[in-house]
């Protein structure tokens, strides 16, 4: 009988949520969805010297924001609660116990000065088979010692006992089989000296207690998979084991390596979901929800961010990426970051997506900048003709801020060198023609037959019509702006134009 589809997302509540974070939840998510399975959000805060307050918050919003929803989280609750791992310290002594009572694992009470001089001492040091028995440890010390010292509270962490001349061996859902050498794996903490499991005793014990089926993680955790491999055998949960996938690295867009934030910071574009403070430092790095992506963009370009279903389609809902999706299709290469291929998808979806559901978010991001839409059939009206032309929703005011105001300002040195009085004249004589109810057509047709009884070329009067309705040398047709503006408010800016083009 196959298992149920069960996955998790496992993020540190330590800051800001890459995109790269971002992506793993997605993939989890699209293969839980694809197999009517369960998609869980855990959230593993063991590491309290590195615990920030307002991260998990904030890693919730990114994932509502981006439309993926757990199924069971801290916030939802579940069967298998709690979801926060420091909720969950009392149950993994017990497990470090186990290890050490079967030889698995093993007391270490060397302390931190007595470490960093064994690192000054031996280059790249390694605590493991080769260096474990000049240690102070239970493999070194008497039972007598180590009870001793365990009665006196004497500082210790457990370590797994890796074995010496093995191969630790998985099929990667992704890469195939993946084998490892055990004598280059060093004795991993298991549990620190605060009591509370490290990354590789915690994840195995909650994905074991939450019955996880498949686990889908970055690229970067493949050297600890020998670690979690042998503890699952060690704990005897084998047969229980998920099936694992590592997922290709997100790369930067120039040179070698993954993409981090310094590399945001350096080429001028965000890495993480949305804006994240610093509440120590107070300082804030940038986000793509507030650069002015859609979710359903950012979404999209994650998802082609080493996957394709294979044809040349590029854009995918949601519910497209779930039916689509599968892990054949995921790829064993990095992906290459490009800044503005993600700018290409979130104008794509600008683009295709109705004015009226874009009208909220462009009202939100005119507010910001102190302007109130207060007419809704307007706005559309506006948004429709523009949107095209918009890459993120923040260019929305600057694209389309003159139909709501009319300009003060005027780039008059594109009109003033070749402005003459039969070219005032002219734009005099086509007020009376401005009328509404006329077709963006009709209002073009009678704009060039005046300008061929005036003896004078349309081309020369494109320029100073446009820069008399928007201020500059931007906007959609500039007919449509006028039919847009109406035929009131066009006559007003062509008066206010031309006394300022005298």
């Amino acid at each position: 009988m196959e298992k149920k589809v069960r996955v998790r997302f496992a993020p540190s509540p330590t800051g800001g949520l890459h995109l790269g974070g971002v992506r793993t939840a997605l993939f989890n998510y699209l293969f839980a969805k694809k197999h009517n399975g369960t998609f869980i959000l855990r959230v593993e805060d063991t590491d309290q010297t590195r615990f920030v307050e307002g991260a998990e918050e904030y890693i919730v919003s990114c994932l509502a924001w981006c439309g993926i929803q757990a199924d069971e989280s801290p916030q939802v609750g579940g069967e298998y609660a709690p979801y926060r791992q420091s909720e969950r310290k009392s149950t993994y002594k017990q497990y470090a116990e186990q290890l050490i009572n079967d030889g698995f694992a093993y007391y270490a009470f060397d302390t931190p000065e007595e470490l960093d001089v064994k690192r000054k001492e031996i280059p790249n040091f390694l605590y493991g088979q080769t260096s474990r028995m000049g240690m102070r440890n239970s493999l070194t010390l008497s039972s007598e010692e180590v009870d001793a010292l365990l009665k006196n509270n004497t500082p210790h962490v457990v370590r797994i006992k890796m074995p010496e001349n093995e191969h630790v061996s998985f099929v990667d859902m992704i890469r195939g089989l993946v084998s490892f050498d055990t004598n280059l794996v060093d004795d991993k903490v298991l549990l620190k000296a605060d009591g509370m499991p490290t990354y590789h005793l915690a994840v195995v014990a909650d994905d074991r207690a939450m019955k996880i089926s498949h686990i889908f993680r970055g690229e970067e955790w493949l050297p600890s998979a020998p670690v979690h491999i042998l503890l699952w055998k060690y704990l005897g949960w084998e047969d229980e084991m998920p099936n694992w996938a590592h997922l290709p690295l997100i790369l930067k867009p120039d040179g070698n390596g993954k993409l981090s934030k310094r590399d945001g910071d350096r080429l001028g574009f965000p890495v993480y979901a949305q804006n994240w403070t610093d509440p120590k430092t107070g300082d804030m790095t940038k986000g793509f929800r507030e650069l002015g992506f859609m979710p359903e963009a950012f979404v999209n370009l994650l998802a082609m961010l080493g996957w394709n279903d294979g044809t040349d389609q590029e854009l995918f809902s949601m519910a497209e990426l779930i039916d689509k999706f599968s892990v054949e299709r995921i790829s064993k290469a990095g992906a290459k970051f490009d800044f503005e291929k993600a700018k290409w998808y979130n104008h794509e979806w600008i683009k295709h997506t109705d004015a009226a559901d874009l009208l909220d978010i462009v009202k939100q991001e005119f507010s910001a900048k102190g302007i109130d839409l207060t007419d809704d059939n307007f706005a559309l009206k506006v948004i429709g003709l523009i949107k095209d032309r918009c890459n993120l929703l923040t260019d929305f005011v600057a694209q389309s801020e003159y139909f709501f105001k009319a300009p003060v300002e005027y780039d008059l040195p594109a009109v003033k060198s070749k402005w003459t009085a039969e070219k005032a004249d002219f734009f005099n004589a086509y007020l009376p023609a401005i009328e509404d109810g006329f077709t963006t057509l009709e209002l073009e047709e009678k704009f060039k037959s005046l300008a061929t009884e005036h003896n004078l070329k349309p081309g020369e009067l494109m320029l100073p019509f446009r820069i008399m309705l928007v201020g500059g040398k931007f906007g959609p047709g500039v007919f449509d702006i006028a039919v847009t503006l109406g035929s009131a408010e066009t006559k007003e800016r062509i008066l206010a134009a031309l006394a300022a083009f005298a």
